[in-house]
């Protein structure tokens, strides 16, 4: 479909501040909303809004289906009458700055035990007929979401389950929701005030013309509801392991290329059912989001193999995917007319002519990284000036370095580049790191925190490609909270291949100054990216 040309900042809430040990559906999530609106900002780009799995990485999720229980805003919860005012006592060792998810798992489940368990007792409650009303229309998935969370309290795969419910044997299966009513009933709850919460906070951006972009993994966690609910969609062995896992091979980011784990589908099965339950996860993703981007679309066309019992990705190789018959199930299932599906490919990697075709047959916006633009070839596909309107720009993705920490690391070739090809004099930035930089430009010309905008000659890297990204043809462009707030490489989200670390970053409020709106805000209408 047709994108308007607009821009927007790509932020998970996790990395929202607040007191509770990481960001949530609350009042803060509401006052970013506001921050977007007044930097006439019209797209809110967030990661995976399900659970987090193995690295704390919200593309291992223990479902494609449900919502991240630790968003959900306690206060609310509090407000209904389920919670106490000192439940909602913030813990002084949950830090500000990093998201300490043992910690904030314990502290906000236990207080969502609570308020479940009042709730549950309390029949009378204003809110029982709503939740019930939520447990009928998402049972499709619900019911075996909320079993294998029960069944998973003592963190065993699934696959060393007992066999009769790792098989899914019906008498056990029946057995098991009986004996775990009340925990099962728990995670049904966590989700409907999940989904609750979330639909008021999209209305409200909606309403200020501010449209939610989610993220849709290709793939699906192991250990998931999904892969124990729908075995025979998946490429296991008898026991339920997978035979080949997903990854890519060696890369930009990585030498031996990415081992993700996830076990690949049986396409023919999908087939067999119409894609069923492919048209029932994007149907979701689409009633939370108002388009969703699409990881690793390549895998469409092809995947990278790699056998289960392979240490690295090395040893891939290439695995035909379902190819344009998904999307025109798609099409067919959502009744949405071919090339008007809502969705942003992500086809960055290794990307083949077949792979362009299919994106281009179905008619999706494919994306483009500035951070891999300047390698000296003019013909650079991620160059500006080579881009197409129906394209999606970003200074940097979730998988990149902050735009500040890149060019840090950038040999002097390359930065020359990067000054003649952006049009700035060597001298403004030469020799000195960023912030050093920027401080000093800004103390020389009375500029602080509270300035309304920075000078359009400032010597910041990271404003350079944000302005880049904005004048370029791109329908739409996307910037990184971190390259708007001019960050270094410790505040990155995540580093591709390291499970230690990541997805952890948050920012507090007392690094928003009113020019970083200003600013954003000047650029939009500069280039014509207002709503």
């Amino acid at each position: 479909m047709t994108f308007p040309r607009h821009s927007g900042v790509l932020l998970h809430p996790t990395s929202l501040p607040g007191p509770h040990g990481c960001g949530d559906l609350g009042a803060v999530a509401y006052h970013f909303v506001d921050w977007l609106e007044v930097a006439r900002q019209s797209l809110w780009q967030v990661l995976p809004l399900g659970g987090v799995g193995p690295g704390n990485s919200p593309y291992m999720s223990p479902s494609a289906f449900a919502g991240n229980e630790l968003l959900i805003d306690l206060v609310q919860l509090r407000n209904a009458g389920w919670l106490t005012d000192n439940d909602l006592e913030p813990d002084p060792a949950l830090p500000d700055a990093r998201v300490d998810y043992p910690a904030v798992q314990a502290f906000r489940m236990a207080r969502l035990r609570r308020a479940a368990t009042y709730f549950l007792a309390h029949p009378d409650d204003a809110g029982q007929e709503a939740f019930a009303a939520f447990c009928v229309q998402e049972q499709d998935w619900l019911a075996d979401y909320a079993l294998f969370m029960a069944l998973s309290r003592d963190c065993a795969p699934w696959q060393d389950w007992p066999a009769p419910l790792a098989q899914r044997e019906p008498s056990a299966l029946l057995a098991a929701a009986a004996q775990q009513a009340a925990e099962t009933a728990f995670w049904k709850f966590c989700q409907w005030q999940f989904f609750t919460q979330w639909a008021a906070l999209k209305a409200y951006a909606n309403v200020r013309g501010i449209e939610i972009i989610g993220d849709v993994p290709i793939f699906v966690a192991a250990h998931s509801a999904d892969v124990w609910a729908n075995q025979d969609l998946f490429d296991l062995d008898a026991s339920g392991h997978p035979r080949v896992v997903a990854g890519v091979p060696p890369d930009y980011f990585s030498a031996t290329g990415q081992r993700w784990g996830n076990p690949l589908y049986r396409w023919s099965a999908h087939a067999a059912e119409d894609y069923r339950w492919w048209s029932a996860r994007l149907r979701q993703s689409l009633s939370t989001c108002d388009r969703v981007r699409i990881d690793h679309f390549r895998g469409f066309e092809s995947c990278w193999e790699i056998p289960a019992t392979a240490e690295t990705a090395i040893d891939g190789c290439w695995r035909a995917g379902p190819g344009i018959a998904l999307f025109a199930a798609l099409n067919r299932r959502l009744g949405v007319a071919a090339g008007e599906l809502p969705i942003i490919a992500e086809d960055l990697g290794v990307i083949t002519p077949e792979v362009n075709a299919l994106r281009e047959a179905v008619g999706l916006p494919g994306m483009r990284i500035l951070q891999f633009a300047f390698d000296g070839k003019p013909d650079n596909l991620y160059l500006p000036h080579n881009y197409e309107a129906h394209t999606v720009v970003y200074t940097g993705t979730h998988d990149n370095d902050t735009t500040c920490g890149w060019w840090e690391a950038l040999g002097q070739h390359e930065r020359d580049y990067v000054r003649r090809y952006l049009g700035l004099a060597r001298e403004t930035i030469h020799g000195e790191s960023q912030r050093q930089t920027f401080e000093k430009h800004a103390d020389a010309r009375g500029i602080h925190g509270d300035s309304p905008a920075i000078p359009w000659d400032s010597p910041a890297i990271h404003w350079n490609l944000i302005r880049a990204a904005s004048a370029s043809v791109a329908a739409q462009c996307i910037f990184q909270m971190q390259d708007v707030l001019g960050l270094e490489s410790s505040q990155r989200m995540n580093r591709p291949g390291d499970g230690e670390g990541a997805w952890e970053w948050r920012f507090v409020w007392n690094q928003v100054k009113p020019w970083h709106a200003d600013q954003l805000a000047d650029l939009t209408r500069l280039y014509g990216r207002c709503s």
